[in-house]
């Protein structure tokens, strides 16, 4: 998962940056509001871990930026020094869905992080995620549309996973490559166009079979269903 943290200690975004990506996930940190509101604007993330004070706002109003520009869906964590009722009340009525006191505990940390993004993004247990039409297998590394094994190289196969389980989220382009080819790979824009274009073709994704594509100009790709009553 892809996550940001911010925090006005650079020696605590580092702890944090440590943990996450000792969890498997990729961490983006951020030493003021402004740089990861800016940073907002152009990328997308799977969860957030937001300080209280900071040099140029405070956690509480980075938040409610959040939800207002960003959306509800994406969780986040308070992390800070602040602990008293009052606080946590504030805190979780700006729209945070968790709240944690320092001194971080790697512990806490790991399983708080983990609690929100099962909830977040719910993993099927039955070995099979169904999609209607579309059916992928994890073991197998497989997928099947209407019974019939669509023939995918390994990074279509993960990017079309990833679009199926990200439904609705618009997903910047830096997070799908780092999703696809890993954090620090020099993969050009176009390499991750090309991917898609084939997907398109591929998986057949148009609205009469109630999936679509689009393309969000700066930003990267949003994959979406369509309602039935929506289909031509």
């Amino acid at each position: 998962m892809r996550i940001a943290a911010l925090d006005d200690d650079a020696l605590q975004l580092d702890l944090i940056k440590q943990a996450t990506e000792a969890m498997g996930h990729v961490c983006h940190t951020h030493l003021t509001g402004a740089a990861l509101m800016r940073e907002m604007r152009r990328e997308t993330f799977d969860l957030l871990i937001v300080d209280w004070h900071l040099p140029d706002t405070t956690g509480p109003e980075v938040v409610r930026w959040v939800r207002e520009n960003v959306g509800k869906q994406l969780p986040i964590l308070f992390v800070t020094n602040r602990q008293e009722e009052r606080d946590i009340v504030e805190g979780l009525g700006s729209g945070a869905d968790d709240f944690m006191v320092k001194p971080v505990r790697i512990g806490e940390l790991n399983a708080r992080v983990g609690a929100l993004l099962r909830r977040a993004y719910p993993q099927s247990t039955s070995g099979v995620l169904d999609f209607g039409r579309y059916q992928f297998f994890p073991e197998s590394r497989s997928l099947q549309i209407n019974g019939k094994v669509a023939e995918l190289k390994n990074r279509e196969y993960d990017l079309a996973l990833f679009l199926f389980q990200n439904m609705g989220r618009l997903l910047s382009r830096d997070h799908l490559k780092e999703v696809i080819w890993g954090q620090g790979s020099d993969v050009l824009s176009r390499s991750l166009d090309t991917h898609v274009s084939r997907l398109r073709t591929q998986l057949d994704l148009r609205p009469v079979n109630g999936y679509f594509i689009t393309a969000v100009y700066g930003v990267g790709y949003r994959f979406e269903a369509v309602e039935a009553d929506r289909k031509p």
